[in-house]
């Protein structure tokens, strides 16, 4: 019986010093607020203001498209290359029964043109690619993931042609250049 006494007598305990612990946070909570009262008096002794005016609403302005409308081009037609050359039906495509080559395989901006080397009359490019080889290439060569043909080869950079998406199902080409590094 003496062992129910004693932790009868230490619940008893715990909750004597949960409940002064309580009283004790509650006391500190209910402190001089004062300063924050006549704060707060202040502010509400003050004269109210109007607030601001609204902004003024301008009239939308209605525009009724015709075909040539003072030769506008129609919002609802695409403005771009492809799309004059018949929208991705005909003109430029990447050619799929081509066989790819090596330096396909990595993205353009991963290449850096290192220098030139002309060997028998033809001037070589010298690229070194992600696998850290530095690969020889002349114009014709295609390079890059978007079907890139090189065109020039100078000695500060090697010029390509590049064929892109379009964005409305076409293509179209894209002039780019690899730089001398530094």
């Amino acid at each position: 019986m003496s062992a129910n006494r004693i932790s009868l007598t230490r619940i008893r305990r715990a909750a004597l010093c949960a409940v002064a612990a309580a009283t004790l946070a509650l006391t500190g909570c209910g402190g001089d607020m004062d300063d924050l009262e006549r704060y707060v008096d202040q502010i509400k002794s003050r004269p109210g203001k109007r607030p601001d005016p609204l902004p003024e609403i301008k009239p939308y302005e209605t525009f009724t498209y015709i075909a040539d409308a003072e030769g506008l081009r129609s919002p609802f037609e695409p403005d771009t290359p492809a799309a004059a050359s018949g929208g991705g039906s005909g003109g430029v495509r990447p050619d799929s029964t081509r066989s790819r080559e090596y330096l396909e395989e990595f993205p353009l901006d991963s290449f850096d043109m290192v220098g030139t080397l002309t060997l028998g009359g033809n001037t070589f490019g010298l690229l070194r690619a992600q696998d850290g080889l530095v690969h020889r290439v002349l114009p014709g060569n295609y390079i890059g993931q978007n079907d890139g043909r090189i065109t020039t080869i100078s000695e500060s950079e090697i010029a390509l042609t590049e064929i892109v998406s379009n964005g409305i199902g076409g293509y179209i080409e894209r002039d780019v250049a690899i730089a001398l590094a530094n």
